[in-house]
C-alpha cells in the first residue's frame, strides 16, 4: 500500500514520530563534523536522534578538562598520550598533512562564518541528542566515564542494538 500523506497535508514535514541512529567509529574532524550535522538537523525537524560511539569515534567526547592517569596501566596511559583529547584535536580523515590540511579548513570554515565542531557538539547536547558509549571500547582504550561529557551513557552492544533495530533511519559513519 502506497501512503500519500493524503490525510495531512502537514504530515511531510512531521518528524516528531521519527528515530535517527547513528554509530560513530571515526575519530577523525570531517567525519565527526558530517555526524554531527546530520544529528543537529535531524532534532530541529523534531526527530529523536542516538548516536552510539565506538572504538575512535569515543574521542569526540573526551573532555579535555577532565582527562586523568589515575587507575591506569601502562599502555592506558600511553594510549590516552597518543590520542586526541577532545573534539578540537581531531586530524582530517584526508590531506591532513601533519594538522596543516586542518588549520586550512579551520581558516575557510571561519571565513565563511561556518561554526567548528565544538559548536555543532555542544548544540547536539542542548537539543537533547542521546550519546551512547560502547563499554567495550571504552573498557579497551582505558577510558574513565567521569574522562568522558556527563551526557555519556555507557552501554553494551546489545543495548544499543535495541534503540538502533527501532529506529527508522540508521548511519555509520
Amino acid at each position: 500500500m502506497i501512503n500519500t500523506n493524503n490525510d495531512n497535508p502537514n504530515r511531510e514535514n512531521d518528524f516528531s514520530n521519527k528515530r535517527v541512529n547513528m554509530v560513530l567509529f571515526s575519530g577523525e574532524y570531517d567525519k565527526a563534523l558530517a555526524a554531527l550535522i546530520m544529528a543537529n538537523s535531524a532534532r530541529e525537524l523534531g526527530a529523536e536522534v542516538t548516536m552510539f560511539f565506538a572504538f575512535w569515534g569515543l574521542m569526540l567526547l573526551r573532555d579535555p578538562e577532565k582527562l586523568s592517569s589515575e587507575d591506569k596501566t601502562l599502555y592506558e596511559k600511553m594510549f590516552s598520550m597518543m590520542t586526541p583529547k577532545g573534539p578540537e584535536e581531531l586530524p582530517l580523515s584526508k590531506m591532513n598533512f601533519a594538522g596543516l590540511g586542518k588549520e586550512m579548513l579551520l581558516k575557510m570554515m571561519d571565513s565563511d562564518e561556518a561554526p567548528h565542531l565544538i559548536d555543532f557538539l555542544n548544540g547536539a547536547r542542548k537539543k537533547g541528542v542521546k550519546f551512547y558509549g560502547c563499554k567495550m571500547s571504552v573498557d579497551v582504550m582505558g577510558f574513565k566515564e567521569e574522562e568522558m561529557i556527563p551526557e555519556l551513557q555507557i552501554v553494551d552492544a546489545k543495548e544499543y542494538l535495541k534503540d538502533a533495530l527501532n529506529s527508522d533511519m540508521q548511519l555509520f559513519i
